[in-house]
């Protein structure tokens, strides 16, 4: 009996013991399993790549646009922005509006975002985001100003920042005069002071910065590429919000006056497309009703008296060049006589044409014959720049062709003609100040 019951006790022993041993291997194989599945996704957390917060959109051909949406330093000597991220990641552009001008792009500073190296220490900080762009260089050219500068300023700053974010200029290529002449434009974008990438030698942090211009095309805004849809129309708004009321006294004293004021651009010199009998369109301007006042731009002339002077016009006349870009100024409804010399019918229309209608004023073009180019005289009427501009034009405007028709020709206006359309800018002038409520003699 001793022996069975010992041999019982055995046998209860040895299944107990491989049931424990049974139970442990379960229990490993699930703590194994589960070790290793913690371990894989640790090892995909460490090696799994982060997003990135510098990034560049080249989907345009005019131009990039680069972000870093992280803290960032920003070393003005290197022209770098430091993300003090645990990425590494490298990103140039040269922040310009138009990518395939390469003479301009040429000379424009590249500005780097970037991870990498540790990021300098910060002097001073920003609450806001960093705008960063380029001036182009100190051109001088009112149509260059606003075409490549700052039509394309209120489009990134309404595009990137539509919340009216509290953001810093940070501009390069530019210089003294360019920053006095435009202030109070600068500042209708930012009420902080700019800092100046080429001479500035602190370093800042911002939040954030975005770097480079957007661009709908010559002197034009698309609502439809806006997130709040704004148009050339609310650019004006902001133009006369900047410069309106500036110069009340001139306005007074222009009050007195009840005939429609015209004012015609006057270009002098060797820069080609002068009108070569000015002081004739004048009086014929002026047997037609108009009060002329002739201006001829200067860089120096402070922007306030100029825009006062043209807002508080009715019509302007002028060739096609910079000069007209002073439409931007006029009130809807005043009348734009474009003048387009042999060659420039496209261009004509690009840069103002199309631009002088979003903003509702009323657009004229006369378009010279041959015999009032002087272009005529030097290559004759039969010459194939005179006959068929466009099939030149068609293989590139390069600098050659650009000379021909800018810079090269003069233009003596048809008066007999010309009074046709002087007749139909009064009537047009003579209905915008009734709309506005001006007395007409």
């Amino acid at each position: 009996m001793k022996k069975k019951e010992s041999r019982r006790i055995l046998v209860i022993l040895c299944i107990f013991f491989f049931i424990l041993i049974f139970i442990y291997q379960i229990e490993f194989s699930s703590i194994s399993q589960l070790s290793t599945a913690n371990s894989t996704r640790s090892h995909q957390a460490i090696h799994s790549p982060l997003p990135s917060p510098i990034k560049c959109n080249r989907s345009y051909s005019n131009y990039r646009i680069c972000s870093l949406s992280s803290p960032t330093v920003l070393d003005p000597k290197l022209a770098t922005f430091y993300d003090v991220g645990p990425t590494n990641l490298l990103e140039k552009d040269k922040p310009y509006s138009k990518k395939w001008e390469n003479f301009t792009v040429a000379q424009i500073k590249e500005v780097t975002l970037t991870s990498g190296p540790q990021s300098p220490p910060c002097m001073v900080q920003h609450n806001g985001p960093a705008l960063a762009f380029s001036a182009g260089g100190c051109t001088g050219s009112f149509f260059h100003e606003f075409n490549d500068r700052f039509i394309p300023l209120f489009i990134t700053v309404n595009s990137v920042f539509p919340n009216d974010e509290d953001l810093v200029l940070v501009i390069s290529k530019s210089c003294n005069w360019w920053l006095r002449k435009f202030a109070s434009l600068l500042r209708s974008f930012s009420k902080h002071q700019i800092i100046n990438l080429d001479n500035d030698t602190t370093t800042h942090c911002f939040p954030s910065v975005t770097i480079g211009l957007l661009s709908h095309g010559f002197m034009t805004i698309d609502p439809k590429l806006i997130p709040n849809q704004k148009t050339l129309l609310h650019f004006h708004a902001m133009l006369e919000k900047t410069y309106g009321g500036q110069n009340q006294p001139f306005i007074s004293n222009l009050s007195l006056k009840s005939r429609p004021r015209l004012v015609l651009m006057n270009r002098s010199g060797s820069i080609g497309r002068v009108i070569l009998n000015r002081a004739d369109v004048k009086r014929a301007a002026e047997e037609e009703g108009f009060h002329v006042i002739e201006f001829e731009p200067k860089f120096e002339t402070p922007l306030d008296e100029v825009y006062t002077m043209i807002s508080s016009s009715h019509a302007i006349v002028g060739v096609h060049g910079a000069a007209l870009t002073n439409f931007l100024f006029l009130r809807p409804g005043a009348v734009v006589v474009q003048v387009v010399a042999i060659g420039l019918e496209w261009i004509a229309e690009e840069c103002f044409g199309k631009s002088a209608r979003e903003l509702g004023l009323e657009y004229m073009e006369y378009k010279i014959g041959v015999e009032e180019s002087s272009l005529g005289e030097k290559y004759g009427k039969d010459d194939v720049l005179i006959k068929d501009p466009m099939s030149l034009q068609k293989k590139g405007w390069s600098t050659e062709i650009m000379d021909i028709y800018l810079e090269q020709q003069n233009v003596k206006l048809d008066l007999v003609r010309f009074r046709k359309y002087l007749k139909k800018a009064y009537e047009k002038a003579i209905i915008s100040m009734e709309k506005n409520g001006e007395h007409v003699s």
